[in-house]
């Protein structure tokens, strides 16, 4: 009764009405900002790269702000999440992935810069920032409730997708391809990631830089090194798929109009599932970046959209495309580890590592979102009761069965995205007037 339940909700959030808005969004904002986007990817990765102590007020480097938002964005979507969009839409739905996190850097970055614009300093000196932030400070007292309403939904969504959910998937991957049990995955993964979170943000940015370029970087020179020994097959993969997202060509085969809307259905949903842009999560881990340039650190905010979307996403479906997998029957990261055992001996042990360590990331990163969450509802007395309820959360995922909270987490993350989606269109004016004041005066200073 209650997945029943939960299923027809989500039917209704994540239907059309909701992939237009947060797709239209990133359309709008893109346009309001004149591509400024997608001509400002070198100068986002100078700043970057240049940037790993950060100049002015904050808790942790832009760098540091970056891995923390990717450690809860690269998870087990990009390798599971992008099986099943090729598998439901077809090839296609690869392209309509790229689409959404091309506009979807427009929306990442104005998340960025609202998170600095508009963040506090709670009591004990940490900086606070986000979605529930901006609407209060940016939109006033009117909406107040819709600040609440985010850090409400905020707190209690990362305890489904985020926390059981994750180490869970764990358990179950560690079961199957190692025969590990899943108790034994539960005590570790709660001395690991308590031992994370209870150090607080700079301990949880410290693990991140560490372990997120590193096995990003692995999982992309595995999935070069299938496409380099395949590169005979990559023009007609690109053919397929830019061929599948307009005449419907899919896995499944059947009637092309429907398949052509479930290539962009499928695309668009996984795409932002993925790179999380308009959920307003990240900008919770901006917020607390070492810098006074609300600009600056939107570029970095959105290159979160580029890498985990147009990069670590690109290439597993692309190993899937070449490896000719998808006609298989399977479905999730079965599929990927199929195109990767089909690709090379031992495939399968690179989505086996692979989901374990995006899925542990993901715990440390969310962790950091709900605890900012609880502490604008109820201040920072809130903060060590969250993070032991936390850790305890870790042990009852691993041994429950998580459809249900699967269900529950989308319809969540859905309430996440509709406060923060007000919010973005009802301060764009704010992130234009920014964005026009900060190359102009960099125009200036060249002159």
């Amino acid at each position: 009764m209650l997945a029943s339940t939960v299923a027809s909700v989500n039917e209704v959030l994540w239907g059309p009405a909701m992939l237009i808005l947060l797709l239209g969004t990133g359309v709008y904002l893109s346009l309001g900002l004149r591509g400024m986007t997608l001509r400002a990817i070198p100068q986002a990765f100078r700043l970057l790269l240049g940037g790993f102590q950060g100049q002015g007020e904050g808790d942790i480097s832009p760098f540091r702000a970056l891995m923390t938002s990717l450690s809860a964005t690269i998870g087990t979507g990009n390798i599971a999440g992008v099986a099943t969009a090729l598998t439901l839409g077809g090839p296609g739905a690869l392209f309509w992935m790229w689409v959404t996190a091309l506009f979807g850097m427009a929306t990442k970055y104005a998340e960025g810069v609202r998170a600095v614009r508009y963040r506090e300093q709670d009591d004990r000196g940490g900086f606070s920032g986000g979605p529930m932030y901006y609407i209060r400070n940016g939109l006033g007292s009117r909406y107040r409730w819709l600040a609440t309403a985010f850090a409400l939904f905020g707190g209690m969504a990362g305890f489904g997708l985020a926390n059981t959910v994750q180490s869970n998937s764990v358990a179950q991957v560690l079961t199957d391809n190692v025969g590990v049990p899943w108790q034994l995955t539960a005590v570790v993964l709660t001395v690991l990631v308590g031992a994370v979170i209870l150090g607080g943000i700079q301990r949880i940015s410290a693990a991140a830089a560490a372990l997120v370029p590193s096995m990003a970087v692995a999982y992309v020179v595995m999935a070069l090194l299938v496409i380099v020994t395949n590169l005979d097959a990559v023009p007609g993969a690109f053919q397929t798929i830019f061929n599948a997202a307009f005449s419907g060509a899919s896995a499944a085969g059947g009637f092309a109009g429907a398949t052509v809307w479930a290539a962009i259905r499928f695309g668009v949903a996984r795409g932002i599932f993925s790179n999380e842009a308009g959920l307003g999560s990240a900008p919770i881990a901006h917020a607390a970046a070492q810098t006074n340039e609300p600009v600056e650190q939107g570029m970095v905010a959105m290159l979160g959209t580029f890498i985990d979307t147009l990069v670590i996403c690109t290439m597993t479906g692309l190993v899937i495309v070449i490896t000719g997998v998808l006609d298989s029957g399977v479905s999730g990261a079965s599929l990927t580890a199929l195109a990767f055992s089909t690709a090379m001996p031992g495939g399968n042990w690179v989505v086996t590592v692979g989901v374990v360590l995006f899925a542990v990331t993901t715990m440390i990163g969310w962790s950091f979102y709900g605890e900012r969450c609880v502490v604008y509802l109820w201040g920072t007395r809130a903060i060590l009761p969250f993070r032991l309820l936390w850790i305890a959360a870790i042990p009852l995922g691993a041994a429950t069965n998580m459809g249900v909270v699967w269900a529950l987490a989308d319809t969540l993350n859905a309430l996440m995205a509709i406060p923060n989606l007000i919010a973005l269109l009802l301060l764009s004016p704010v992130v234009f007037s920014l964005t026009r004041a900060y190359f102009n005066k960099r125009a200036e200073a060249v002159v």
